[in-house]
């Protein structure tokens, strides 16, 4: 079983910063992909980023590519998302999840954390 727990969310203004930390706890962690995904009210629940066990590979939404940094350390069992320059539209409840396969889709994903919120003002 793995646990994660999603902390650093709050709000900023447009063009700010904001980075995510996911702690988790289990073994089989550190053999997991993981990925952050978001949800913005009344819409599907979407692909932001994800990371290779290992951390030497990553992917992401082409809507944050080039503003948003997924890493991994996991001496310390924790995933992060870096996310700057950030729009409004980028507002939304942000879930870490680890699974073992290498995916966009959420379905893939077996771990899940509680979310947390993050509000971008204009």
């Amino acid at each position: 079983q793995v646990q994660l727990v999603e902390s650093g969310g709050g709000l900023v203004q447009a063009g700010g910063s904001l980075r995510l930390s996911c702690a988790a706890s289990g073994r089989t962690f550190r053999r997991n992909t993981s990925g952050w995904f978001r949800q913005a009210p009344g819409k599907e629940r979407e692909f932001v980023a994800r990371i290779t066990s290992s951390g030497i590979t990553t992917s992401y939404a082409g809507s944050v590519k080039g503003r948003f940094t997924i890493s991994r350390d996991n001496a310390k069992n924790t995933v992060y998302l870096q996310m700057n320059v950030l729009k409004p539209e980028d507002t939304a409840v942000y879930y870490c999840a680890a699974g073992d396969s290498w995916s966009t889709d959420a379905r893939e994903y077996d771990y899940w954390g509680q979310g947390t919120q993050v509000t971008v003002s204009s």
